[in-house]
């Protein structure tokens, strides 16, 4: 079975991300030029949260909060589930049903190396199970 790497490499290990201190229209409006759910938070290089299209649903629009007013450190995601580069789909996909997430940074040694959606590992996922049963 395919690992997160694999995955990556196939797709780009692109790292969208923005600074906590950043609006949340801000991120907003790079998930939307990007085309992407979901942003990494971090300063300088570290990882310290996660924000997604989910966040300002449940924490903005629920709230009645103004998302030029409001700090992406407030609605984001602390802590972050990430994986390691080798670990296989079916752990990846294990993880994020069990902690209910969609998106799945993929991390060594303290460094991101990209993040997976959950589509992209139910789109492989299906290509690994068609390649055996072709």
């Amino acid at each position: 079975m395919k690992t997160a790497q694999d995955i990556l490499d196939s797709k780009g290990n692109s790292v969208f991300f923005i600074e906590p201190l950043e609006s949340v229209h801000d991120a907003l409006q790079m998930m939307h030029d990007r085309n992407v759910g979901a942003l990494l938070v971090m300063i300088e290089e570290y990882l310290v949260g996660i924000v997604s299209e989910r966040d300002y649903a449940r924490k903005m629009i629920l709230d009645h909060k103004m998302s030029k007013q409001t700090k992406v450190s407030e609605i984001m995601t602390r802590d972050v589930v990430t994986v390691s580069p080798n670990e296989d789909i079916q752990t990846c996909i294990s993880l994020m049903k069990q902690h209910h997430i969609r998106h799945l940074p993929v991390a060594s040694e303290g460094k991101v190396k990209g993040m997976l959606s959950l589509r992209d590992l139910f789109l492989e996922y299906i290509e690994d199970k068609q390649e055996l049963t072709d």
